[in-house]
């Protein structure tokens, strides 16, 4: 800032304010080599920020940072960013933080661009199952299905029906994907199907259960709120909101939202 010629007074309100807001308030007069490597990301960070530059760079900058302030500047960056009149490119490899952020996305996968537009809507209409596939925490759940007529077949003893606007697609095998939050040990939506699972792996995050199980030779994970108290090894019914539900043909294009 003293290179670009501002006065002292501006530089020292723009320090201080981003300080507080990565919380480096108390670490001003400390060298680089004084700083954890949480504390020299944050500072890093704070000095992309405080500069009125026309562009932006920020690869991943709250990797490495505890989950508390993570949490609390998922919520503040965006404001922040709101108030700048610049281009802000924002790496993560976290789909979580790219719709807090909002904007528009770039779904990158092995250095190519598989779909890029409004967050929200490369997220809910992803154009293809790699997409759909990257932009999924946890993993969205597929499995190979078969349609026919109005209803889809996923095992022996898991189908459901098609709803009107999904009959036009021709009969065929197709992969469904069905992201995890949408799975649930109790009933989630109008649309429920049951399917049933062998518990593998139990997970809580916060308020959040993280359930893996399998059933035949697929593989899911179920994500609800609440913790739920089972055993591994323990078979359970789960319910699928089908209407969220999306299928990819044999190219992975997306066919159905």
């Amino acid at each position: 800032l003293r290179v670009a010629r501002m006065g002292q007074p501006e530089i020292d309100k723009r320090v201080h304010r981003v300080a507080e807001l990565l919380r480096l308030g108390a670490l001003l007069r400390r060298r680089p080599a004084e700083l954890s490597g949480g504390q020299q990301q944050r500072t890093a960070l704070a000095r992309a920020l405080a500069r009125d530059a026309s562009l932006v760079l920020l690869d991943e900058p709250l990797a490495n940072l505890d989950f508390k302030l993570r949490e609390e500047l998922r919520d503040e960056l965006p404001k922040l960013f709101a108030e700048r009149h610049c281009t802000i490119v924002f790496a993560t490899s976290d789909p979580m933080e790219a719709l807090l952020l909002g904007g528009h996305t770039a779904a990158l996968h092995q250095g190519r661009i598989t779909q890029f537009g409004p967050t929200a809507e490369v997220y809910r209409q992803p154009a293809d199952l790699t997409t759909a596939q990257v932009f999924s925490n946890p993993p969205i759940n597929t499995a190979p299905v078969t349609k026919r007529g109005d209803s889809v077949v996923l095992s022996d003893t898991v189908r459901w029906p098609l709803n009107a606007r999904l009959n036009r697609i021709p009969d065929g095998a197709y992969t469904v994907g069905i992201r995890p939050h949408h799975v649930s040990p109790v009933v989630n939506g109008s649309n429920a199907t049951e399917i049933e699972g062998s518990i593998q792996i139990t997970e809580l995050s916060g308020s959040d259960s993280t359930i893996h199980f399998s059933h035949g030779p697929l593989s899911w994970v179920s994500q609800s709120h609440g913790v739920h108290p089972l055993q591994v090894g323990e078979t359970v019914r789960f319910h699928m909101d089908v209407g969220q539900c999306m299928y990819f043909d044999a190219d992975g294009r997306l066919v159905a939202p």
